[in-house]
């Protein structure tokens, strides 16, 4: 009969230490013999459970028995001498590329006899390890490795290693994928850091790279032009770059990725940043030769190749600026010899000052291709502000005596006119205007531009010589953008009350046809007078005929409103005279000014200058303008004696009954008053205003301020339109303080306060 029920297995036969291990150190033989390639296979599965077994049952036997401890120790110990015995010795004997051969074969050994042995003693891990806060099994294999091999052979291998890099710098093939394994032990031998792979290898191998860089730079900027020697960094840099361990597996880099930044550090040190002054001030190749000739392609190079080191880009931002510079300034003086060398020197200055700006706006399409293809575009605010320094420079030049504020305007004139020149499509306006536009960015005297600008939009819609509306529109649509609604508001006036005024005029036509008739045809155009410049009101003495028809708009316009008052200039009003003369019947277009004047001498009177000026009471000064533009101009309408410019008090005219012309419809020229000189004035006393205006603003919200900083508060403030003259700032603090809109602190005179 079997045991009684109840009664316990009998317990396990005890292992003891010697008998347990000798069967391990059996299984551990045969997987060294395995490594060392003598036998074909380690152990099969029921091996390796027996093994394991054992392990745990010698972990798990009672006190005394249990000889964890023990085991530990004996783990680490076959390591210690199996790499004595066979690893040390089989490194020692060999060098350079066949011992990173024995390293790579002999640590991927090394890994699996720890992977397996690990396993076996797996219950170690589980209970001996976490318990006694010892190393665990990994990390043990691993460290005897490094500290019995790695420590003595890291110097002869990071030198093979840094001599075969070497090797393939200098155009050689190596073994990559050698290269690649040696430096993943000196990562893996970090366990988790990488201070043997930087410490042991990179820091010797960046410092190698410098030296090899230092020389070819120093060769290369001996024999190549800035081109050549660009290309040779670009790939080197390239290079470079492919030797670092992508995360792809496919490439065949072999550097770890924390080396890129560095590498590359070293490489621009000492080949672009050590010879940048040099390579950018290459006499034929330089940088400056570089934007002569236009070559786009190595412009963007040097663009590409300096961004990479500190502070790299601002000398070729620099020389940029100054080759801009010089382009443009070249301009301004070809624009001025143009002009001295011609006969008619008012004549062509019109033409080569359009030209100029012609020339300015195609310098700015090709040097803002250049930011935008070559240097960084939209991402480097850098080169977009050297072109701004370059064009200030020149924008801002007197070109033949007129700023570039008046060119511009006169050249938006040119455009908008009527019967242009320019036989330009909608399209090509368009562009044409949004350039203009851009350009005005750089000039400091907006203000300036806006005074000629109004004035010459209020003659084009007054004259009806614009050419289109939709122009006249976009342009100011665009105007508004780059420099406030302030800036554009009353001209989006003239142009809309222009409008306005065509529907009244229908409404006087419609209302005549119902009320009365005048005994001449007549145009009126009201207008709202704070959008349009001031003009000289004269209370001329018209003809009876004009007087009537005056008359009959004055009816006509109190019908509908009783509040306004008109006020006549007759200066922008023409008329069209039908005149008989003895040869033929003209008909003359001229001013209402003219035509007033022209009409004093319909009986066949004889007037001196003197009694025209009585009779139309005019200023002499107008009206001696009028009377040569009748009688010592192109049409001679009136004789004048004695004959000849100038008008004096007593000279006669009278009326020239032989005149004719080819033409059956004549132009009256009419000499311009001198409106430019009008124009500063106006932007002048504008500017007083904005001055004054300012300086009130900033002190109402400061209360108190130095004056240094008062003047510099008001420049900051008013440079968007101009740039303020110091000593006008100093005028109108004066003047300020003899208003007593500030006064002066009465402890320290260089102090302002606001006087509420």
């Amino acid at each position: 009969g079997g045991p009684p029920e109840g009664a316990g297995m009998p317990d396990k036969e005890l292992i003891q230490l010697e008998e347990g291990w000798n069967e391990l150190q059996r299984g551990i033989d045969k997987l060294k013999s395995y490594l060392e390639g003598e036998s074909p296979s380690a152990f099969t599965a029921d091996e390796y459970m027996l093994l394991y077994t054992m392990v745990y049952n010698m972990c798990t036997q009672k006190h005394p028995h249990d000889f964890s401890e023990q085991l530990y120790q004996r783990y680490q110990e076959a390591f210690s001498a199996y790499i004595s015995d066979r690893v040390a010795p089989a490194l020692q004997e060999k060098s350079g590329e066949p011992m990173l051969h024995e390293l790579v074969a002999r640590w991927n050994n090394h890994k699996m006899m720890v992977r397996l042995l690990s396993r076996i003693f797996n219950y170690l891990d589980r209970y001996y390890v976490s318990r006694h806060q010892v190393q665990p099994l990994r990390d043990v294999g691993l460290m005897c490795f490094r500290d019995l091999v790695y420590v003595n052979i890291k110097g002869n291998v990071r030198d093979a290693v840094v001599a075969l890099i070497d090797r393939e710098r200098d155009g050689e093939l190596v073994n990559r994928k050698l290269l690649r394994e040696v430096l993943e032990i000196f990562v893996e031998i970090g366990m988790g850091n990488m201070q043997c792979y930087e410490e042991d290898f990179e820091e010797h191998m960046l410092k190698q790279t410098a030296g090899f860089y230092r020389r070819k730079g120093a060769e290369w900027i001996q024999s190549d032009s800035c081109p050549e020697y660009m290309i040779k960094a670009e790939e080197c840099l390239e290079r470079e770059r492919r030797r670092v361990r992508g995360l792809e597996e496919a490439g065949d880099g072999y550097l770890h990725a924390s080396s890129e930044a560095k590498v590359l550090r070293e490489v621009e040190g000492e080949v672009l940043a050590a010879y940048q002054s040099q390579l950018l001030g290459k006499e034929q190749s330089g940088c400056a030769a570089l934007l002569r000739d236009d070559k786009v392609e190595d412009l963007s190079r040097m663009y590409r190749l300096f961004s990479r080191i500190d502070k790299g880009k601002d000398p070729v931002a620099a020389i940029f600026k100054k080759h801009v510079e010089a382009e443009g300034i070249s301009l301004v003086k070809a624009a001025e010899q143009a002009v001295e060398g011609k006969r008619d020197p008012k004549k062509d200055a019109s033409s080569q000052e359009s030209m100029f700006v012609r020339l300015v706006i195609r310098l700015h399409d090709k040097y803002i291709q250049y930011v935008n293809d070559c240097f960084g575009g939209k991402h480097d605010s850098l080169f977009h502000k050297a072109l701004k320094e370059a064009f200030e420079v020149f924008c801002n030049k007197t070109i033949v005596g007129s700023t570039s504020a008046e060119l511009m305007a006169t050249f938006c004139d040119n455009l908008l006119k009527k019967g242009s020149k320019e036989k330009l499509s909608d399209e090509a306006i368009e562009e044409t205007l949004e350039k203009v536009v851009k350009l005005l960015a750089y000039i400091s005297d907006k203000d300036l531009f806006g005074e000629f600008y109004r004035k010459k939009l209020s003659k084009r819609l007054l004259f009806d010589r614009s050419a289109s509306e939709d122009h006249e529109r976009s342009i100011l649509a665009r105007l508004k953008q780059q420099c406030g609604a302030q800036f554009t508001s009353k001209m989006e006036g003239m142009v809309t009350d222009l409008q306005l005024a065509k529907e009244d005029q229908r409404r006087f036509v419609d209302w005549m046809a119902e009320h009365r008739r005048p005994p001449v045809d007549m145009t009126v155009t009201v207008l709202t007078t704070g959008y349009w410049p001031s003009y000289k009101a004269l209370e001329l003495t018209l003809p009876t005929e004009m007087i009537q028809a005056v008359e009959v708009h004055k009816e006509f316009y109190e019908s509908k409103t009783k509040h306004r008052k008109l006020t006549w200039v007759y200066t922008l009003g023409s008329c069209q005279i039908r005149a008989h003369f003895k040869a033929k019947k003209v008909e003359i277009l001229m001013t209402t000014f003219q035509a007033a004047a022209l009409m004093l001498f319909n009986n066949g009177e004889e007037l001196s200058f003197k009694e025209v000026c009585q009779r139309l009471n005019a200023p002499e000064e107008d009206a001696s303008r009028i009377m040569h533009s009748l009688s010592c101009s192109k049409y001679k309408v009136l004789l004048k004696t004695p004959p000849g410019s100038p008008i004096g008090q007593d000279d006669t005219f009278k009326l020239n009954v032989d005149f004719t012309d080819k033409m059956h419809r004549i132009r009256m020229p009419m000499p311009s008053a001198d409106e430019k000189k009008k124009v500063v004035e106006d932007v002048d006393k504008d500017r007083r205003y904005a001055i004054d205006a300012a300086v009130v603003r900033i002190m109402k919200a400061r209360k108190t301020l130095k004056h240094q900083e008062l003047v510099l508060e008001v420049v900051s403030q008013l440079s968007r339109m101009f740039k303020p003259d110091f000593k006008m700032i100093k005028k109108r603090i004066d003047d300020l303080l003899a208003r007593e809109y500030i006064e002066r602190d009465k402890d320290n005179s260089a102090v302002f306060n606001y006087v509420a």
